[in-house]
């Protein structure tokens, strides 16, 4: 997902999603927040950040004690939200800290010691969190010594020198045979994301709570020492286990990283600067809340399509990369997909997105199972377990629609996104609760209808960097070249475009057209079948190759 919905499971710890959910926090809870300013350099502000993070997962262990709340041009916009609801919803009585003096006078409890990395050895901030998580460790730099030992904290470890001049999968394979065997083997770091001068490791506090290994080992081809120490990881997690974080944005693709972790089976579940897990994790749903989505047709309803254009919008992303706090929602009818594993790590901010969606809000399911996979990847024995624990968090969520995605043959949102016939086989068979699918991230050409349920691609992609102008005239075209009514136009909005604008958008297009839910609008294409099935062609040209 470009970012990418965005998903999990651990074992051992206390925040183990194959465990019920922790109680509600009592009324009246205490908490501490900090508010984190926007400098990620590596030769700024980013060494703080590290400290703070291992201690945040240290501090969060047994209890939701630490909050962060970063800018509003943070990429995930939902932490001041999220922390009124707390406050509103749970009763959390948050007490400030100011800097990282504070926080260690208040924190520093809950480590036994620190361990040393080299910015100039980028790889040593990860294996750094990783004994950090072993050995309950705060990370820090050589300038931060003196400011730690002054808190009691002794030395545990020191990388400064070991790794010089060795490359990254010489680095990760040292990591692999001291830690590797005492670390968690339902969960993985891959801290990837931003590299070079600036680095953003916001979700590593969930990774040194639940005593991760981190890497950024990459993906591709080109970097074959890399990619086959990747391989014996992943090969190494237990069946349906989650790596959480990016890949790294100087290393490899979305892509080509989706394919080998679904190759193997396994959930994603981003991106690398998604905070507070190790908070979020430790509350449930407030006592009588339940999902109810606000859903415009019954299940078994059949409704009969007109001779006309019939536009529905979507945006995946994960509801807390997008617009959902922006003007302008609710004025149009929008299809939102969920990232569904947050029920077992983000409650909260489930709830929340529930309790502040308006009636044109409709949430769904993603992305193509319960974590980010590419479909047609996943090994046929993986395939059924996963989708089972995909339906049973849709149905806790009351979703009756199904969004996938498959780039392994796809370039971002250019190239082959298509579903091969096995594929869609496979999710009719799993799916039979559902009243439709959609597909793809660009556009796609996958289309089928079934027993009243299509499975129907978007047909146009929004760039938020696309003038409005631009973007109107494309969806004319469209409607213009596809000349057959009714005629259904499924449309991915990428999760920074503004709704304001699309409303004007929408007053330019050439009718009749008609804004439309997507389940009344996947309703009215059971009805009326003038689209023609088709499925990925093997002979279709391909924009990566993936994984064989």
């Amino acid at each position: 997902m470009k970012s990418l919905s965005l998903l999990l499971s651990c074992l051992a710890l206390a925040c183990a999603v194959t465990r019920a959910a922790e109680p509600a926090a009592p009324a009246g809870r205490a908490a501490w927040v900090m508010h984190f300013d926007s400098d990620w350099q590596v030769k700024g502000g980013l060494p703080e950040k590290v400290l703070l993070l291992s201690l945040q997962g240290l501090a969060n262990r047994t209890e939701p004690r630490l909050y962060a709340i970063h800018p509003r041009d943070y990429q995930w916009e939902i932490t001041q939200p999220l922390f009124d609801f707390y406050q509103r919803k749970h009763g959390v009585r948050f007490t400030e800290i100011k800097d990282a003096e504070a926080a260690l006078t208040a924190f520093a409890r809950y480590a036994k010691g620190y361990v040393v990395w080299d910015p100039a050895v980028p790889a040593t901030m990860n294996v750094a969190f990783t004994i950090a998580g072993l050995e309950d460790a705060l990370v820090v730099t050589e300038a931060q010594i003196p400011f730690v030992e002054r808190h009691g904290l002794r030395r545990i470890d020191d990388l400064r020198g070991r790794y010089n001049g060795q490359t990254d999968a010489q680095i990760y394979g040292d990591a692999r045979q001291r830690y590797w065997a005492r670390c968690n083997k339902d969960e993985i770091m891959l801290m990837g994301g931003h590299a070079g001068a600036i680095r953003m490791p916001g979700m590593a506090d969930w990774g040194v709570r639940e005593r991760m290994f981190f890497h950024d080992l990459s993906a591709n081809p080109v970097h074959a020492a890399e990619l086959a120490l990747n391989r014996e990881l992943l090969g190494q997690l237990h069946p349906g286990a989650t790596v959480f974080g990016w890949h790294s944005y100087g290393k490899d693709t979305e892509e080509q990283h989706t394919t080998l972790l679904s190759s193997y089976g396994l959930k994603m579940e981003g991106l690398h600067n998604l905070p507070n897990l190790s908070f979020n994790c430790q509350f449930t749903f407030t006592p009588g809340f339940r999902f109810t989505n606000n859903h415009h047709v019954a299940r078994d309803a059949k409704l009969t399509a007109e001779p006309k254009v019939y536009l529905s919008f979507v945006q995946s992303d994960s509801i807390g990369i997008g617009v959902w706090t922006k003007p302008g929602r609710g004025k149009l009818p929008f299809g939102w997909q969920v990232t569904m594993n947050w029920t077992k790590f983000s409650p909260a901010a489930l709830e929340y997105f529930h309790e502040s969606a308006t009636p044109n809000d409709y949430f769904i399911g993603g992305l193509s199972g319960p974590g980010y996979m590419y479909p047609n990847h996943i090994p046929a024995e993986r395939f059924g377990p996963l989708m089972q624990e995909a339906n049973t968090m849709m149905a806790q969520l009351d979703e009756c629609v199904l969004e996938i995605m498959d780039n392994s043959a796809a370039d971002g949102n250019v190239g082959n996104a298509d579903l091969t016939r096995e594929t869609v086989d496979r999710y009719y068979a799993a799916f039979p609760h559902v009243i439709g699918f959609i597909n793809g991230y660009g556009p796609a050409r996958t289309r089928d209808l079934r027993d009243t349920r299509p499975m129907l691609s978007y047909e146009y992609y929004i760039d938020p960097r696309r003038p409005r102008a631009e973007v109107a005239a494309d969806l004319n075209e469209l409607i213009a070249l596809n000349a057959r009514r009714p005629y259904f136009l499924l449309v991915h909005v990428r999760e920074s475009n503004d709704v304001n604008s699309l409303v004007e958008v929408t007053k330019q297009l050439e009718g009749p057209v008609e804004i439309v839910p997507l389940d009344v609008f996947l309703k009215l294409a059971a009805s009326a079948k003038t689209y023609t099935t088709r499925y990925q062609d093997p002979a279709d040209p391909k924009h990566f190759a993936g994984y064989k």
